[in-house]
């Protein structure tokens, strides 16, 4: 195999300002997640939206920096099999759930 075979093979690599800059985006969102509660400055609903919010953007961020997933035709099917993958977690862990809250209402 050759050099150039090899390189367009595996998945996109990034490069060291990408890496930097999904770093920097993912410690500001905690930071600001974590500001957010200390404080006490808005009300408990309103910190749980913004930490459901700013986990979100955080997980977007991840994938796309780090794991390189985006809409290209490159990277289809890793998003198809990671959607796959999301589908089958959401299946696991709402039966656990129901089967929970099943459990518990019947031996009340």
């Amino acid at each position: 195999m050759n050099q150039e075979s090899i390189e367009h093979a595996g998945a996109a690599r990034g490069s060291y300002g990408s890496y930097a800059v999904g770093f920097l985006l993912s410690l500001v969102l905690t930071a600001l997640s974590f500001a957010l509660v200390m404080s006490g400055v808005v009300s408990r609903p309103a910190a749980l939206a913004a930490i459901v919010a700013a986990a979100g953007v955080q997980m977007l961020v991840h994938l796309h920096t780090f794991l390189h997933l985006d809409g290209s035709s490159e990277m289809r099917w890793n998003v198809m099999a990671f959607l796959f993958t999301l589908l089958i977690l959401i299946l696991f862990i709402g039966g656990s759930i129901w089967i929970m809250y099943s459990l518990n209402y019947r031996m009340m």
